[in-house]
């Protein structure tokens, strides 16, 4: 029998693979409900259903604003450089989500030989296509010319940088103008599974593990804005289990294959595993294995809610994007109907004006 889980429901966070925050030690331990699972309230559900509702409610959207002004439909581009297998599946996974909700998704491949400024070339035309909503840059940049990643994720339009890595839209996030920047969509997805158990972030003590310029910083910088006291550590902080012991929450995104024991977490504490690494095992016919940066089976006995790796952050991550890019295309959607409907009201207006000058002279002459 399975156990109630008392958690709120945002339902429409969901896309594709159906994706989990599992109740650690509340949860029964039969493993396809621990990596294929969602929360909802009151019950374990299974997320095929909510799945299609989200997916559909998005594909009206964006069918009713294309309905509105015909042929404008929300457009994504993909850029990669080098051909990283990885990578390939990041972006098969992104283009399918685009295409069920109705977004035109073009996915442009650049061999590694590429040199910065071919990139640079790339997305300067981009930037300029109003057909041309949103750029994602594929990182990392696989090629064997020496190219500044910082330099070209620089170079996307701050409008259009829906990954939410340029300078600008990093800098709006760091000072807590999170109203007026895109999100990473990583950090996003966590701060979406942890709005799902219930917690309440203000007032929390946060601990995020890495500091990178995708997860880690912008990670600190939305649990600050939200109010959770917060603490970074990394590769140099010299009492990591005991930084660990205090967090309320606990992010992690450091890159390596279960770093954090089940012993160090709190007990009760919301864990965000982050991480993807393969690890030997020769009972699986790749003779490999993927685990996150938690070790999941120790931590899942201490931890009031877990993230389960594969099946977790990742999904959410594609979900995320989806909403993000759907959300600012809305907004386009506004400012290109208002605009219209000023034009439209000047030259009514114009005219009008216009025809009773020219009344005035006639009447006059």
């Amino acid at each position: 029998m399975w156990t109630d889980v008392q958690v709120t429901q945002r339902s429409h966070v969901v896309l594709g693979r159906p994706l989990a925050l599992c109740q650690g030690h509340r949860l029964p331990t039969k493993p396809a409900l621990h990596s294929n699972c969602h929360l909802r309230e009151q019950n374990v559900q299974p997320c095929g259903c909510v799945c299609r509702i989200v997916r559909e409610r998005l594909k009206k959207e964006v069918e009713k604003m294309a309905s509105q002004f015909s042929g404008f439909r929300p457009g994504l581009v993909v850029l990669q450089v080098g051909d990283r297998d990885d990578s390939n599946l990041y972006i098969s996974t992104k283009l399918k989500a685009a295409a069920e909700v109705g977004i035109e998704a073009k996915h442009i491949r650049l061999p590694n030989t590429t040199t910065q400024d071919e990139v640079l070339h790339s997305i300067m035309s981009v930037n300029e296509n109003a057909c041309v909503h949103g750029l994602i840059v594929q990182l990392p940049l696989d090629s064997a010319n020496c190219i500044d990643t910082e330099f070209v994720t620089n170079a996307v339009s701050s409008q259009k940088d829906v990954d939410g890595l340029s300078c600008i839209n990093a800098g709006k996030l760091s000072r807590g103008d999170l109203n007026d920047c895109f999100i990473p969509c990583t950090p996003n997805a966590c701060m979406e599974l942890i709005r799902q158990t219930g917690v309440f972030v203000a007032g929390k003590h946060a601990v995020v593990i890495g500091r990178s310029k995708i997860v880690g910083a912008p990670m600190h910088d939305l649990l600050l804005w939200n109010h959770a006291t917060v603490t970074t550590c990394h590769s140099k902080t010299p009492d990591l289990p005991e930084q660990v012991g205090r967090a309320d929450i606990l992010v992690v995104g450091a890159g390596r294959a279960e770093m954090v024991r089940g012993e160090w977490v709190k007990e009760g504490a919301v864990v965000i595993d982050c991480g993807i690494n393969h690890v030997p095992d020769e009972t699986r016919p790749s003779g490999k294995r993927v685990v996150g940066d938690v070790h999941y089976s120790s931590a899942s006995q201490r931890a009031g809610y877990i993230t389960p790796v594969p099946g977790g952050v990742g999904p959410m991550t594609v979900a995320m994007l989806m909403e993000v890019f759907i959300l600012f295309y809305f907004i386009l959607f506004i400012y290109v109907f208002i605009f219209v409907l000023l034009f439209s009201l000047i030259r009514f207006y114009s005219f009008t004006f216009e025809h009773y000058i020219l009344l005035f002279f006639i009447k006059f002459k």
